[in-house]
């Protein structure tokens, strides 16, 4: 099996065996989660596809099972499933176990930080294609659900959100070369802004946001839609 599968196997793992935990229940949640995620994933996958071939990134075959779907890696296409189900694990994980933790004015300075910097850097760094798109993307999205709705669930994600990085670095850390002689995952330099946390390029916790959060968007959404509504 390939590092990059073995990846995905264990970040899917831990969350789906806790799935069926009496206070999280997490398997009542998949009707409206899966739906998000093979949307969102699909999005995410055609933008993946387009600058794999574009050169933005791409991978490195020594640690791939050498399958493609799209002209992507297997491994790939995974990772935007086995992810975002980890990350809305732990988001509704947050939700059950801390009910009455709700940091709004926490939540609010985050958002407009995260608006700000997110628009700011896109702007000035247009030339960059990945900085641009996952920046513009990630501020864009905050922008219009806080600003414009302010969900009550809001606050919880951004905690879920924090406690994610740790789990998601660790992760985009042995993809970027943390573990291994060369990356799993390469990125031009030309299409980055440069910085990096130790070896993952900084645009990766926006892109991490931006997808998680349109997932949690549509999760929330349904759910108020097909189930009772969220009035915690």
């Amino acid at each position: 099996m390939s590092l990059y599968l073995w990846i995905n196997v264990l970040s899917f793992a831990g969350p789906f065996m806790l799935s069926f935990d009496k206070k999280v229940h997490f398997y009542t949640h998949w009707k409206t989660i899966f739906p998000g995620i093979l949307l969102i994933g699909a999005g995410f996958i055609a933008w993946d596809v387009y600058f794999t071939a574009h050169g933005i990134w791409g991978f490195n075959p020594d640690y791939l099972s050498g399958i493609s779907v799209f002209n992507l890696p297997l491994e790939e296409c995974l990772f935007f499933f086995t992810v975002p189900y980890a990350c809305l694990f732990i988001y509704e994980v947050v939700k059950a176990y801390f009910p009455s933790f709700r940091p709004v004015r926490f939540s609010y300075y985050f958002s407009l930080l995260f608006t700000l910097t997110a628009l700011f850097l896109a702007i000035y760094f247009y030339d960059n294609w990945y900085t641009f798109y996952a920046l513009l993307g990630a501020g864009i999205i905050n922008w219009i659900v806080y600003f414009g709705f302010t969900p009550k669930w809001y606050p919880f994600f951004v905690v879920a959100f924090i406690i994610t990085q740790v789990p998601f670095l660790i992760v985009n850390g042995i993809l970027t070369g943390s573990a291994t002689l060369e990356p799993v995952v390469w990125y031009s330099e030309e299409h980055i802004m440069g910085p990096r946390i130790y070896t993952i390029p900084i645009e990766d916790v926006f892109y991490n946001f931006f997808m998680i959060f349109a997932i949690t968007v549509i999760h929330e959404w349904l759910r108020k839609k097909w189930l009772r509504p969220f009035n915690q």
